[in-house]
């Protein structure tokens, strides 16, 4: 059930970026362009990551940098009115490769949490026999 629930989130937020970054005139919600940058993609690299545990960070990286450089691709498109910037790809990569470090760290930790426990109620198993 909180599965679905991430994935759902994954797909709007990954809609709703792609619809900002493709509109001749999005809304204007954070003035700093490589800060919306910044916050999409640390936005879609966590839900990637709730979403579908199982991949791997490599391709989580690859999956969302191609993303960000599709954007970018797109905006390049004269008829939108838009500009494409390398350095809003950098910013994209540079969220996505913190995010995944924190997640990584958050997830590890969790693990390590539960592993005393199981390994506590192990042992005082061992010494009842």
């Amino acid at each position: 059930m909180i599965g679905r629930f991430f994935k759902l989130a994954f797909w709007l937020v990954l809609f709703g970026t792609l619809w900002f970054a493709w509109s001749p005139r999005p809304p204007v919600l954070i003035a700093d362009d490589k800060m919306q940058h910044i916050l999409a993609f640390a936005a879609l690299t966590v839900l990637f990551c709730l979403a579908y545990p199982v991949v791997r960070w490599f391709w989580i990286l690859a999956m969302l940098a191609a993303l960000g450089a599709l954007i970018e691709y797109v905006q390049a498109i004269p008829v939108l009115h838009r500009d494409s910037d390398i350095r809003d790809w950098y910013a994209d990569l540079a969220a996505i490769a913190v995010t995944m470090i924190l997640c990584s760290i958050i997830r590890k930790l969790g693990r390590a949490r539960r592993r005393p426990l199981q390994s506590a109620s192990h042992v005082q198993g061992a010494g009842e026999r």
